[in-house]
């Protein structure tokens, strides 16, 4: 006869008890529980109920706390932000410098593709005042018009109308600020200004709280990467929440890249160990005692942690656990 057991055929002889059936599969009755086409056997009917052919047999015992899942390497793949793929994960402002030519200088030792760019008036009193696209070429780094200082949806929108009109940019990065104290995000209307710029045609990288609730909206409405802040907004204070950070990046299909709080080499490869796919940092370089050495240090540091997130760090450990093997110890 033929038997489904926990979902595997096995033949048997002929029909035979549960108790007989359970004792050729070498499992002690004592230790589990049957069920037979969908009822339960009772344990003091083993000996008595027959198994015939084509029964279907579950088979359970009790089991301490659950499977430990395999662990698969993240798989290493390269920036790519709506269609757009970027050798360097690191992204840097244009604020803060002593001039565009430092700025541009930090710019060439960090080794970026893209650069955050601010939209603001034309200085009428002194229209030959130098322009940063005279020392940053767009066409060889990607502007991302961004709208710093914005404080409404409405004043975002404004802003970022211009700035695609200026240079037909339509990937940009939008942050909505609630205080001028602290700038963090106004999550209300960083949603409403969104989808607002979702519905015409703008690829959107999105700054937000580091809430893994908010950061999903922002990509369920069709955001083309996740910017989270690690700390406030040139604070330098480093990844305040990192747990957060982490599960924004295990629940994201797009891009996550750390925007804001960035405070030296360390801040920025602890971004990538964490699994972010790129850092945003503008003070960190722009306030170093030296901008350039800085910059080529956030270059270095986000590549490291990028590759210490694919290698997977070590387990922590309370105690000490030795190097070199004990055994022929002298």
């Amino acid at each position: 006869m033929q038997v489904t057991i926990n979902g595997e055929g096995k033949d048997f002889p002929s029909p035979m008890s549960v108790d007989h059936l359970l004792r050729s599969l070498r499992l002690d009755p004592r230790k589990i529980a049957v069920e037979r086409n969908l009822e339960i056997v009772p344990r003091s009917e083993f000996g008595i109920i027959q198994v015939k052919d084509g029964d279907r047999l579950e088979i359970v015992h009790f089991i301490g706390g659950g499977e430990d899942p395999a662990q698969t390497p993240p798989v290493d793949k390269p920036l790519t932000v709506a269609g757009r793929t970027f050798a360097s994960r690191l992204i840097i402002g244009t604020g803060k410098y002593a001039d565009y030519a430092v700025n541009a200088a930090a710019a060439e030792a960090a080794e970026v593709e893209m650069i955050t760019v601010a939209v603001r008036r034309v200085n009428l009193s002194d229209p030959d005042q130098p322009m940063l696209i005279d020392y940053i070429n767009p066409k060889k780094y990607t502007y991302l018009p961004n709208t710093a200082g914005c404080y409404t949806a409405d004043d975002a929108l404004r802003t970022l109308r211009l700035a695609r009109e200026a240079g037909g940019w339509d990937l940009v990065k939008l942050e909505v600020l609630g205080d001028q104290k602290t700038l963090y995000p106004e999550m209300e209307e960083t949603l409403k200004a969104a989808e607002a710029l979702i519905g015409e045609g703008f690829q959107v990288m999105v700054y937000c709280s580091d809430d893994p609730i908010a950061a999903k909206k922002l990509e369920d409405l069709g955001c083309a990467a996740i910017m989270p802040l690690g700390a406030p907004i040139g604070s330098g204070l480093g990844i305040q929440n990192p747990v957060n950070i982490r599960l924004i990046v295990e629940q994201s299909q797009v891009p996550v890249i750390v925007d804001a709080g960035v405070g030296t080499a360390s801040d920025a490869a602890e971004a990538m160990e964490l699994g972010c796919d790129g850092v945003l940092m503008n003070t960190a370089i722009a306030e170093a005692r030296d901008p350039v050495r800085m910059a080529r240090a956030m270059k270095h540091a986000v590549l490291a942690g990028r590759d210490a997130y694919l290698a997977g760090r070590m387990p922590r450990r309370l105690y000490a656990d030795p190097s070199s093997p004990l055994a022929g110890l002298i």
